[in-house]
């Protein structure tokens, strides 16, 4: 039998705003065929009475350590972990090593990392050589070759007219230009928020003023290019403000932001044994509740598009160390689907919010037919036990480095089963 009928599930798809019980038919081959209430047909049959059944996730921003870092991740072990959450496409960032910054390795990453991978990797090519901020890449090359969006990774753009001209050339060729909005002068060795709390632990800290002046420049240079721009993990309310403006005066611009910063603050870092956690240790930094609560009501009203994992796996030599040494970073991939349905759980935005910002907005920006359960699309979708509590523990992680803001929390949410192209890649028999 190529076909497989999913039957009285709960159907949640943001392209139609559809939330109902319902059937959904596919193939194997790749395709949905039917949806509707009540499917007659020959095929494998799933009954997914009491799961939610969802779009497959699109994770907009994943480090992976290979090529260069296989200690800290590979394309196995990072789809095996994608999966498992229920990211059926991840979007590579590009700083790896060697940079993703020519034409052959967004190719290398294409066919050698969707051979290894159950998740489908598409790469984000460097926005400049090297990722030094100072040459811009081959834009249109790159583009042409498959990079799906342009970032500089953490490394933010100094120079202006970089930046402005990267965005202007980008227009030539519809690319999506993502960036990290970070003054580096006021971020440099500063290791959480900077607030009072930073002052009691006697740590440096990173205001948040930092990321609302680059956001600012970024805003204005979009404005006046013309180019199409991805606020890339916006942490701070400030920052709301100038991306509104920029929205209503109509710029092509978009923002994101990770699920730890929606999930957890500051306080994050004093949890457990003696504080100073460095699971919790992350570049932007955990702010204010106030901020987490401003991120939150954005995606509610859809201010902010995206909510990614943010996955930057760091081995535990790089993470058990004084706060001020160990480095940034966590793995996400299997914490992005429980910690996003928090704010649903919560009641900070409704499921539909939260899905729609896991999946068809990502493949709306990155032009994608997948993120919908829509009769023609693509059969990337997941079976989800939306309130099945889920103990996080770091260990059990899958992937290679296992650090999480989230070790120890109860959260909501559990995939059940993943399909990629029609194929069930995790869970199920």
């Amino acid at each position: 039998m190529n076909r497989t009928l999913i039957t009285h599930a709960r159907i949640v798809d943001p392209a139609s705003s559809r939330d109902d019980i319902g059937d959904l038919l596919f193939d194997h081959d790749g395709a949905i065929l039917d949806v509707a209430p009540r499917i007659e047909a020959e095929a494998n049959v799933i009954d997914a009475t009491g799961l939610a059944l969802l779009p497959g996730l699109i994770d907009m921003r994943v480090v992976i350590g290979e090529p260069g870092a296989e200690h800290k991740e590979t394309f196995k072990s990072a789809g095996r972990a994608a999966v498992a959450g229920g990211i059926t496409t991840m979007v590579m960032q590009p700083n790896a090593d060697p940079v993703i910054d020519d034409a052959s390795l967004v190719d290398y990453v294409l066919r050698r990392a969707n051979d290894r991978s159950p998740a489908r990797i598409l790469p984000a090519a460097a926005l400049t050589k090297g990722l030094k901020g100072e040459l811009m890449s081959e834009i249109g090359l790159l583009t042409e070759a498959g990079a799906v969006l342009f970032s500089n990774g953490d490394a933010p753009i100094v120079d202006s007219r970089v930046m402005r001209r990267a965005l202007a050339y980008s227009t030539a060729f519809g690319a999506l230009v993502s960036h990290r909005p970070e003054d580096p002068f006021l971020a440099r060795n500063t290791v959480m928020n900077e607030g009072e709390l930073a002052m009691r632990l006697g740590l440096p800290g990173n205001p948040p003023a930092a990321e609302r002046i680059y956001a600012e420049r970024d805003l204005a240079l979009a404005e006046l290019t013309g180019g199409r721009l991805l606020l890339d993990m916006i942490s701070s309310a400030e920052t709301l403000d100038c991306l509104r403006r920029a929205k209503t005066k109509g710029v092509e611009v978009y923002a994101s932001i990770s699920v730890h910063h929606a999930a957890l603050n500051q306080h994050a870092v004093m949890e457990g044994e003696g504080g100073y956690r460095t699971f919790a240790k992350l570049s932007p930094p955990l702010r204010r509740e106030e901020d987490r609560v401003a991120l939150c009501e954005a995606v509610a009203s859809g201010l902010i598009d995206v909510i990614v994992s943010g996955h930057d796996p760091r081995p535990a030599e790089d993470k058990r160390l004084p706060f001020e040494e160990a480095a940034f970073g966590a793995a996400a991939l299997e914490t992005l689907l429980p910690g996003a349905l928090s704010l649903y759980h919560n009641g900070a935005a409704s499921l539909m919010d939260v899905v729609r910002a896991m999946t068809l907005r990502p493949a709306e920006i990155l032009g994608l037919k997948q993120g919908r359960l829509q009769k023609g699309a693509p059969a990337d979708l997941i079976l989800v036990d939306l309130d099945k509590p889920v103990r996080i523990e770091a260990e059990k992680l899958r992937s290679k480095s296992r650090n999480s803001p989230f070790d120890g929390r109860l959260l909501q949410g559990e995939t059940q089963r993943t399909f990629v192209s029609g194929k069930q890649v995790f869970g199920g028999s």
